[in-house]
């Protein structure tokens, strides 16, 4: 009988990886963690957890503002840039140790160091030179920014990694790109005080997402001062007198600060050495797996962003449980994927779950839509030019809500809840039948009777 160094090798202490080898761990499993830059991975790291501290502290402008409608009165504010990234850094290097106890609290090894595949079950040790072997593997290396290859000059533009350790703030800054990560850091940017401007090759923004409610978030943008330049692709950068250049296939060229590129983000895999165990990768860099996480080589598996999937934290977290449930505790577990719910942290904010109405319209016979667009009720008393948008799909053959989108405050906060209701396969008569929770902006969603179409 064989003998192995661990009974799983986990190549990648994210979210998914992390959650995976606690899990087995506690299921017995000799475990050992490899990660060559900090444990949490991109969420915890330069992702989801950062974000979302910047939002907060973006929008407390917008909340001065707005105080003065209300009757409140203060002298001028400034804000401390640095001191905004130092709070930072201290929360995320308290989460990155917990990520780490949490390993080495289930039994598990935490091993600093980049793990690269020599064999099916050979894992080498890059800074150490070491050599381990495992009976079972998991990669779960993430994702990383893309900078396009054909791009001159694109080394001068930082990514989304970058963004977070700047040590100041841009006075402006131009970003290539209209995903939600492009739009999330244009809003973060803005409510600091940065002249932002997009740029992107497409006429629309957030492709994939509700074309109604993408179109309201770009006007609700556009009103807080960013400036887009739509059907522009990127033809170069440079650096001239201190100041980053960028032209556009228009012919314009922009002058700023910093330029950022938010093209999209790739499979972690370059250099991982998958081809010496045999595993399949695709044209993007991408592992192919099965319902249950499964490569092309049956002891190798791999969740999260790494597959090309479902990019969320929260996927790459459900994908890594289930995988030591199959794998170490023989109680197979095929992640579902469907009616994921998801959050763009742009201010206002776009949440939704579900089917968008393009998508429902291609898959059902009959669809109804039903929608709600007010202003809030704080805007009318601190006079903010603000619209909220709420929409229901409902497929007209079972009544079944199939799609839930909101743009506005909190958007995320409701929808998750509103996610639980198109789980369980909620109809819009129960929507109806719940009585509203008055004043409230999620009170809407149970009060649309007009379809809009």
């Amino acid at each position: 009988m064989t003998s192995f160094d661990y009974d799983l090798f986990t190549i990648g202490a994210g979210s998914g990886g992390v959650r995976a080898s606690r899990i087995a761990a506690g299921f017995g499993a000799k475990v050992a963690v490899a990660e060559e830059y900090r444990a949490g991975g991109t969420c915890v790291i330069r992702g989801c957890v950062p974000k979302k501290l910047m939002v907060y502290g973006s929008r407390i402008g917008f909340e001065i503002e707005d105080a003065r409608g209300f009757g409140w009165t203060h002298p001028e504010t400034s804000h401390d840039w640095s001191a905004l990234i130092r709070a930072k850094d201290d929360e995320i290097a308290r989460l990155e140790g917990l990520y780490r106890k949490g390993i080495e609290g289930a039994g598990g090894t935490f091993i600093d160091e980049r793990a690269e595949l020599v064999g099916p079950h050979e894992i080498r040790l890059m800074k150490s030179g070491r050599t381990v072997t495992a009976k079972t593997i998991l990669v779960a290396t993430g994702g990383a920014p893309h900078r396009p290859a054909n791009c001159p000059g694109a080394e001068l533009a930082i990514t989304s990694n970058e963004a977070f350790h700047l040590k100041e703030r841009p006075l402006h800054i131009v970003i290539v790109g209209a995903g939600y990560i492009a739009l999330e850091f244009a809003c973060i940017f803005r409510g600091y005080g940065s002249d932002v401007t997009i740029v992107h090759y497409a006429p629309e923004i957030l492709r994939g997402f509700d074309r109604e409610c993408a179109t309201h978030l770009h006007g609700e943008l556009a009103k807080r001062g960013i400036v887009f330049h739509m059907d522009a692709s990127v033809v170069g950068v440079q650096i001239r007198n201190g100041r980053r250049e960028i032209g556009l296939s228009t012919g314009e060229m922009l002058e700023a600060d910093q330029i950022m590129f938010a093209t999209g983000r790739w499979p972690n895999t370059r250099g991982l050495g998958l081809e010496a165990a045999g595993v399949a990768v695709n044209a993007k860099g991408a592992i192919p797996v099965d319902p249950y996480g499964r490569t092309n080589v049956p002891h190798i598996y791999a969740v999260g962003d790494v597959t090309d999937r479902h990019n969320l934290t929260p996927v790459a977290i459900r994908e890594g449980h289930a995988f030591a449930e199959t794998v170490f505790n023989d109680n197979p577990i095929a992640v579902d994927h469907d009616d994921i719910p998801t959050a763009i942290f742009t201010t206002p904010e776009y949440a939704s779950v579900g089917l968008t109405e393009e998508a429902a319209r291609a898959s059902y016979g009959e669809v109804h839509v039903y929608k709600a667009k007010y202003r809030p009720m704080k805007a009318t008393i601190s006079h903010r030019d603000e619209q909220t948008l709420m929409k229901l799909i409902v497929d007209g053959a079972s009544n079944r809500v199939i799609g839930v989108h909101m743009v506005g405050a909190d958007a995320g906060e409701i929808i998750q809840m509103a996610a639980i209701a198109v789980k369980m396969k909620a109809t819009k008569a129960d929507f109806d039948a719940t009585i509203a929770l008055h004043p409230s902006a999620a009170e809407e969603f149970v009060l649309m009777r007009t379809r809009s179409a």
